[in-house]
């Protein structure tokens, strides 16, 4: 964790932060994401084969992530390299590089269409809107429903799309950066528990889980910054109370804590059942005694809450590299 890399960081929080994933660049050139999928499935039609016992896709599956892995990581460090001889010139390009795999700026328009959707076409712009960014039936959302769904999802990208890569980053530079983002593909394409990855893709699901932990707990304390800026200490006392009381009645190990936290900051009932592909997820209601409606104008308080915390971490990134 040099004072290089956290000045570059707090650059690259800054990029982001202004001009976030530009369509009019992805439109043009492939995102770099777009090929870590690619040698993701490289291996998955290599190596996942249904004639295979379920001990020998589990054995292919770890052998082709720690290759993912290690190939990603020597990249960074030769990109790393490349930078450094470049000088001033080296250390902007690294920033924005850095700034790429960062999302805060995206993730707030996104959840922000959302509320946008609801004033302007109603419960089906809402609907349109949060199929955009969750997983589960939007058919099956009331009003209400459609709002939790886009504040889980922004509390849950805070922690692996803001707080983990600016985290590996800052512990491992480029290749624990580009390790840690080509391991969260890896998990959103096979690390599922359908039959044909609940071996293969055993190992990336479990590795996401534990390079993710440090960041969810990091999380609760930003949201917690984050909201004492915006909402006052009572909410910021929240977000970390029920956090720490609530956390663990999400599925996820580390998806409850940005998420019971946010719960916290916004008095809110988040998660609860839901409906993904048909399929009814019953889960317990984090925060209970929060209130139990909520509105477009939450989301706007959560995207409050969230570019607080993102202030916060910008600072203080900022703060120790100049120590």
């Amino acid at each position: 964790m040099s004072e290089t890399i956290l000045l570059i960081l707090a650059l690259a929080l800054v990029i982001d932060r202004v001009v976030g994933d530009p369509d009019w660049l992805w439109a043009r050139v492939p995102h770099p994401v777009v090929f870590f999928g690619k040698a993701i499935g490289f291996f998955d039609a290599r190596l996942n084969r249904e004639d295979l016992e379920d001990s020998a896709r589990k054995f292919r599956g770890v052998v082709a992530i720690l290759l993912l892995l290690g190939i990603s990581a020597w990249f960074g460090h030769l990109l790393h390299r490349l930078f450094a001889v470049l000088g001033p010139l080296g250390f902007l390009l690294e920033a924005v590089l850095v700034a790429v795999f960062l999302a805060q700026k995206s993730l707030a328009d996104h959840v922000r269409r959302v509320a946008g959707g609801l004033r302007q076409g109603g419960l089906e712009g809402g609907r349109a809107a949060v199929s955009m960014i969750v997983g589960r039936d939007p058919k099956t959302l009331d009003e209400p429903a459609v709002c939790r769904a886009a504040i889980e999802s922004l509390a849950e990208n805070f922690s692996d799309g803001v707080v983990a890569p600016a985290f590996w980053y800052a512990v491992a530079g480029l290749p624990g950066l580009l390790a840690y983002k080509m391991l969260n593909t890896a998990d959103s394409m096979i690390g599922h528990k359908s039959p044909k990855y609940l071996h293969f893709g055993w190992a990336s699901a479990r590795l996401d889980d534990l390079a993710n932990l440090p960041a969810a707990r990091l999380s609760i304390l930003l949201i917690s910054a984050g909201a004492l800026i915006h909402r006052g200490a009572s909410a910021a006392k929240d977000a970390l109370t029920v956090a720490l009381r609530d956390h663990g009645l999400h599925r996820s190990p580390n998806s409850g804590w940005p998420e019971a936290a946010m719960a916290g900051a916004l008095d809110l009932q988040l998660a609860g059942p839901r409906i993904y592909g048909g399929v009814k997820v019953s889960e317990p209601m984090i925060n209970g005694p929060g209130r139990a409606v909520a509105t477009s104008e939450d989301i706007d308080a959560g995207i409050a809450v969230f570019y607080g915390a993102c202030t916060v971490m910008a600072g203080f990134v900022l703060a120790i590299a100049m120590i």
